[in-house]
């Protein structure tokens, strides 16, 4: 694993889903994978094909697990995450939520979440999307692998700049070391372009083979110069072990 930090050109852009009470979470995945994913990627197809700006890869993570902000519901059942070339912009604040399929219809109104991706330990090799042979290529599924999503809040009145700076160059080399030492191949920083107006300051990604891995992390990693700074009552993670890939 090098020492270097790769950040992603464009916008990640990430949606959080939450289903409403009246839907359960079987529910609410079969229609996202049915449904939802489909017209996303037709989208995506044809707006390429215009030579309009499109989303060059698209990926569902389902969260579990939740630690953190735990009530009646999870926070988040899960998130989308589509790399496009310029961020997109928030819809207006007073723009009527209009259900477009029977997804949209069963989780609560989301709007886009522009990110900068930084990329410490890549390891995407271990997370393949492989197309499907008797159906459509996509959308597909992948498992085998255990993910822990942080989203992370910062404490009031700090210097954004001095903020991510040091989960940069201080946090991050931390969780690389304890990554290589416990075998998590996997490590992800999302920034958000606009922490100001978001409900995150930005998410963290971390993979291992299973949930041993992240026993092992717990268990390894120690506070930085990061940690004062992370409003950990406001902060929340979630286990994952299945991916959903609509555009490689």
């Amino acid at each position: 694993m090098g020492d270097s930090i790769h950040t992603t050109a464009g916008a990640k852009m990430v949606y959080l889903i939450r289903r409403s009470e009246q839907t359960s979470r079987d529910e609410l995945v079969a229609h996202w994978y049915g449904n939802h994913m489909r017209g996303v990627i037709q989208s995506q197809r044809e707006a390429e094909a215009a030579g309009k700006p499109h989303a060059r890869k698209y990926v569902v993570t389902l969260f579990q697990n939740e630690r953190g902000q735990v009530g009646s519901r999870q926070t988040w059942d899960g998130m989308a995450q589509l790399w496009r070339d310029e961020p997109l912009p928030k819809p207006p604040a007073d723009r009527i939520w209009r259900p477009r399929d029977s997804f949209q219809e069963r989780v609560e109104p989301y709007v886009p979440w522009a990110t900068t991706e930084h990329v410490v330990i890549d390891g995407s090799h271990r997370l393949p999307a492989e197309p499907l042979t008797l159906n459509d290529p996509f959308p597909t599924t992948g498992s085998g692998f255990y993910q822990v999503t942080f989203l992370v809040t910062a404490k009031p009145n700090l210097d954004w700049s001095d903020f991510y700076r040091t989960w940069l160059e201080d946090h991050a080399p931390n969780v690389r070391k304890v990554m290589s030492e416990i075998g998590g191949f996997r490590y992800v920083i999302s920034h958000s372009m606009n922490p100001g107006s978001e409900p995150y300051a930005g998410m963290a990604e971390l993979c291992f083979t299973d949930p041993s891995g992240w026993r092992k992390y717990g268990e390894t990693i120690t506070p930085d110069a990061f940690t004062p700074m992370v409003d950990t009552e406001s902060s929340v993670w979630f286990g994952s072990d299945t991916r959903m890939i609509g555009i490689p």
